[in-house]
C-alpha cells in the first residue's frame, strides 16, 4: 500500500485572514472566469469585495501577485486531497484512475479555478511564477512509480516526468474540451474515456 505524509503548508508571512480569503477570493475566480486576464483590474475586485484597495494592496502587490497566490492555494488543495485519497491503496492503477478521479471532481466543484487557471490566464504569465511549477501531482509522481514498479504493474521505462506529461496531457485536454462545449458534463465522466489509453502507456508492455 502506498502512503504519503500531510505537506505542511507554508504561507506568506502576515498572509490574509481566513474571513478575508472568502471574501476575496471568490471574487477574483469569479471576475477572471468571465473576463479576459487584462480586462480585469483591482478597482473592480475591491468594490465587489469590499475590501479597502489598502487591504489588497498590504497582502498582494498586483492582481497577478493576487492571482498566482490564489491558484498556488488551490493547487495545494488538490495536491493534499490526492494524497489523502489514495493513501492505503494499493493496485497502482487504482491510484492513478483516483488521482485522475481527485483532480477532475475538484475542477467540477470549483469551475473557477479550472477555467482561470487553464482557459484565462496567459501562460507566457504564469511561466514566471513559482505556482507554475508548483504541481498537485510533482511530489507524488516518484513515490507512485516506485510503488508500481516494485509491485511489477508498471513499464521499468517509464519515469516520473513521464508520468507528469501524461498526467497533464490527458486532465488538461479535458478541461479544455468541457470549457470548449460550455462546461455540459462533469469532467469526472471523461475518466472512462481516456484512462484505459493512458494505462496501456503506463503498464509492462504485453500485460
Amino acid at each position: 500500500m502506498i502512503y504519503l505524509e500531510k505537506t505542511p503548508v507554508i504561507t506568506k508571512k502576515n498572509a490574509l485572514s481566513e474571513k478575508n480569503k472568502l471574501r476575496l477570493y471568490p471574487v477574483v475566480l469569479d471576475l477572471f472566469s468571465k473576463k479576459d486576464f487584462h480586462q480585469v483590474n483591482i478597482r473592480e475586485i475591491y468594490k465587489l469585495s469590499g475590501l479597502s484597495p489598502s487591504t489588497i494592496y498590504r497582502y498582494f502587490t498586483s492582481k497577478e501577485d493576487l492571482l498566482f497566490t490564489i491558484l498556488d492555494e488551490k493547487i495545494i488543495e488538490i495536491r493534499e486531497l490526492i494524497k489523502e485519497h489514495i493513501r492505503g491503496l494499493d493496485s497502482t492503477k487504482e491510484i492513478f484512475r483516483k488521482v485522475f478521479w481527485v483532480t477532475l471532481n475538484y475542477y467540477d466543484n470549483n469551475p473557477g479555478v479550472a477555467i482561470t487557471a487553464f482557459i484565462t490566464v496567459p501562460m507566457r504569465a504564469w511561466m514566471r511564477e513559482d505556482t507554475y511549477t508548483t504541481s498537485e501531482i510533482l511530489d507524488i509522481a516518484d513515490k507512485i512509480i516506485e510503488h508500481g514498479k516494485a509491485k511489477g504493474e508498471i513499464d521499468p521505462a517509464i519515469t516520473p516526468q513521464m508520468t507528469r506529461d501524461l498526467y497533464y496531457m490527458f486532465s488538461h485536454r479535458q478541461i479544455y474540451v468541457w470549457y470548449f462545449h460550455q462546461m455540459k458534463w462533469n469532467l469526472v465522466d471523461t475518466i472512462p474515456r481516456f484512462f484505459d489509453q493512458f494505462w496501456k502507456i503506463m503498464a509492462p508492455k504485453g500485460s
